[in-house]
């Protein structure tokens, strides 16, 4: 059934098949515009409704705030919304700093204070086991979960930061089976392997059989 969308800029729409990208962050939306590029749905960014508040990711897991995140602007906009919640695993560390990956350094901080962090923290650590981990999921225009998907990418932490590709912790992440980082492979070779390809391949196929 289609239903009708009023956009932020008065806009009257009644495709039934978009789907909010569910962030601001402008690096999130662009590999994830990439990895859904030849889906059958027109995308739409949150950047699109300035008018519409950010939801607290108060969740204690990736899953709790990837649903929480998916189903509040679903409802804000009244559009399916894919959210996802990912961040960075250390082994030495117990798993930090995980949910908060975004503010590990403190709520506004840089890409380059929470690497600069993160590395202080395992100078004098032997093992640099670690993961990213990435929970999506996705919800109907009236904020029912109809999806959740998980995607990992094993790897270690780099002793430095190499490679200026990516963003967040991508230039000191390197991935399993490779010698460079995220922020020194190419965006073809991290499309394929990296923790969001691996979940948004589950949604895809989710979405083919729905």
């Amino acid at each position: 059934m289609q239903r009708q969308f009023i956009t932020d800029n008065g806009q009257r729409t009644t495709d039934k098949r978009q789907i909010l990208i569910a962030t601001k962050n402008v690096g999130k939306v662009r590999e994830l515009e990439k990895l859904l590029e030849e889906s059958a749905f027109n995308l739409r960014s949150l950047n699109e409704f300035p008018d519409v508040t950010d939801v607290k990711e108060t969740g204690a897991t990736f899953a709790e705030n990837a649903v929480l995140k998916s189903r509040e602007y679903s409802r804000k906009t009244n559009l399916w919304a894919l959210a996802d919640d990912s961040g960075l695993e250390v082994e030495v560390l117990d798993g930090a700093p995980g949910v908060f990956s975004a503010r590990y350094a403190g709520e506004n901080a840089s890409d380059a204070e929470k690497i600069g962090k993160l590395l202080n923290e395992l100078q004098e650590k032997d093992n640099r086991s670690a993961r990213f981990v990435c929970v999506m999921a996705l919800a109907n225009e009236t904020g029912e979960i109809i999806h959740l998907a998980e995607g990992i990418c094993d790897g270690e932490i780099s002793l430095s930061i190499s490679g200026t590709n990516g963003f967040g912790y991508d230039p000191i992440f390197i991935p399993e089976g490779f010698t460079q980082t995220f922020g020194e492979l190419s965006a073809d070779v991290k499309r394929e392997i990296s923790h969001r390809a691996r979940a948004i391949r589950k949604i895809i196929r989710f979405l083919r059989d729905f």
